[in-house]
């Protein structure tokens, strides 16, 4: 018997379907040696908080050796562990650790570029005949020197950046230090499939696909066109960033990615292994989910950004978010989240009280879909006020003031509230550890039942509970105003109701008999066929 089949047997080909996966940012998760930097022999000694919590996986950003110039998400080695973080054996015993507490292991992978620091493109940089020379996306300039088209940086300015080795363009969606690979030469793709072969033989249960829509970038670098200031939004892109103005019909979503996206799971297949791709746009990322995630034969899931978005999710937003999604895909799998290590945390984005905050977690556990939890949501953390001087995300700093960047939601954990670093560092730690995060360790909050860490911890048990709520349907979504009521069907049906509001509401329960479960949640129950939701209130009714 393979090595391969040993490993598919032992592992359900569906974990994945309604899964908790809990992301873990390694720089800011827990120091084991003192330099102020999270990493992996520190994650290690908290998993134990995660199993507790009740996930059943993990994502972790990038490891890699790398430059760093974005955090990890800039890879000089896919295949190793930047010495910061620590070494592969460290990687191994943190999936040992993991395997022992039932929690899969999810990596972060950025296939869509490089730093310039690999060797692939300081290969590819030398001149337009070595070996490697179509590996990046190189591109003449005009005739007048200027960049071969109208595409956009995410992080400011042009896509293209000068050469003088080879006298082109180089293409980089991110920073100039970050050129994208050429997915349309096959060498570049079989180069990242083995890296996928390489994580899976190293005990990996799965992949988190950064940008997996920037993989291809149209081969004949057609000019984007300009998208009208009423058709704008600040979904994945802050609003005074320049990148909201065109419509991005060619630099990224192209068909090509569909036939790379079923190599990857042919990869992925013999391993029971699955993946979550990041879906980046502003216009049409539920349709990008679901030609992604259709078939059977691309990733499993993917996270759209409807969630992540600065604007509160109101009923209203939850009804027509799942409209368009069951228009356009009713059987793609979405996997949901309201933060994680890109966003303004979503207690602080959507200014919510601590009831809604509790109400939001609850709804989130009852969504079709699997969902994703960032480190520190379950301690209701808000957004770290950084100062500029504080800065590290180089996004932040050439956006300042309007947009502060992303270090806000990448400060350390808190384990314990009786140090100036909450227990994550005996040094001085990367980005500072803010006075309103210490008093909501998890020290502080791990023996009091009613907390907000025992809130999660709950509501993931009830939807660990009710299989229902992690693979059944979901039918009948609609809001009135503040309040969003929906059933989850399958072996069992439960009728779920959310004031998403600050008002008290009324709601009628669907023909039947029902009764009351989730009072564990704080879940209000209804009498007579009716219930009353206080301010942020809900209730959840079985049928019997």
């Amino acid at each position: 018997m393979s090595k391969q089949d040993k490993i598919v047997m032992g592992v359900d080909a569906d974990w994945w379907r309604g899964a908790v996966i809990y992301q873990i940012y390694p720089r800011s998760f827990q120091d084991s040696t003192g330099d102020g930097i999270g990493d992996l022999k520190g994650i290690t000694r908290r998993l134990d908080h995660i199993a507790s919590l009740g996930a059943d996986a993990i994502w972790i950003s990038p490891f890699f050796t790398s430059p760093m110039k974005d955090f990890g998400y800039d890879v000089s080695d896919y295949c190793d562990v930047d010495p910061m973080f620590g070494t592969l054996s460290d990687f191994d015993a943190l999936v040992a650790r993991a395997q022992e507490l039932g929690l899969k292991v999810m990596i972060d992978l950025v296939l869509s570029h490089t730093s310039d620091q690999h060797p692939w493109f300081k290969e590819s940089r030398r001149d337009r005949s070595n070996p490697r020379a179509d590996w990046y996306v190189w591109a003449e300039p005009k005739g007048d020197g200027t960049p071969p088209n109208n595409w956009l940086s995410i992080f400011g300015g042009s896509a293209w950046q000068w050469d003088s080795r080879r006298e082109q363009y180089y293409l980089h969606n991110f920073l100039t230090s970050q050129p994208d690979l050429n997915f349309h030469h096959e060498p570049v793709q079989e180069a990242l499939l083995d890296v996928v072969r390489f994580w899976l033989e190293r005990g990996v249960n799965g992949f988190r696909l950064d940008t997996i829509n920037f993989y291809f970038a149209d081969r004949y670098l057609r000019d984007n066109p300009p998208l009208p200031k009423e058709l704008r939004n600040d979904s994945i892109a802050p609003g005074v960033n320049p990148y909201n103005h065109q419509l991005h019909l060619f630099d990224k979503n192209q068909p090509e990615n569909i036939e790379f996206l079923r190599k990857f799971r042919a990869v992925l297949e013999p391993y029971g292994a699955a993946a979550v791709g990041e879906v980046g746009d502003a216009q049409r990322g539920l349709e990008i989910m679901a030609e992604y995630t259709s078939g059977g034969d691309k990733v499993q899931m993917c996270y759209p950004f409807e969630m992540l978005q600065p604007t509160r999710l109101t009923a209203a937003l939850l009804e027509e978010t799942f409209a368009r999604m069951n228009a356009v895909a009713p059987d793609a799998w979405p996997c949901w989240a309201y933060s994680n290590h890109d966003t303004v945390r979503h207690i602080t984005r959507w200014n919510l009280p601590e009831a809604a905050a509790r109400s939001y977690t609850v709804l989130l556990m009852c969504l079709r879909g699997s969902l994703c939890l960032y480190q520190g949501e379950e301690l209701g953390l808000p957004e770290a006020d950084i100062d500029f001087e504080e800065l590290r995300d180089p996004y932040g700093i050439e956006f300042w003031p309007e947009f502060k960047g992303r270090d806000g939601c990448r400060t350390p954990m808190t384990w314990v509230t009786d140090n100036s670093n909450g227990g994550f560092s005996e040094g001085t730690p990367w980005l500072p550890v803010k006075a309103p995060h210490l008093n909501r360790a998890v020290s502080a909050q791990d023996a009091d039942q009613t907390s907000m860490l025992n809130h999660y911890r709950r509501a993931l048990a009830f939807r660990r509970a009710h299989e229902v709520l992690r693979t059944g349907t979901l039918s009948g979504l609609r809001a009135e105003g503040d309040v969003a009521t929906f059933v989850r069907g399958g072996e069992e049906t439960i009728f779920c109701a959310f004031n998403l509001g600050a008002e008290q509401a009324h709601v009628g329960l669907p023909e039947g008999t029902w009764a009351a479960i989730g009072g564990e949640l704080g879940a209000t129950a209804a009498i007579g066929g009716e219930v009353t939701l206080g301010p942020w209130g809900y209730c959840l009714m079985r049928k019997v």
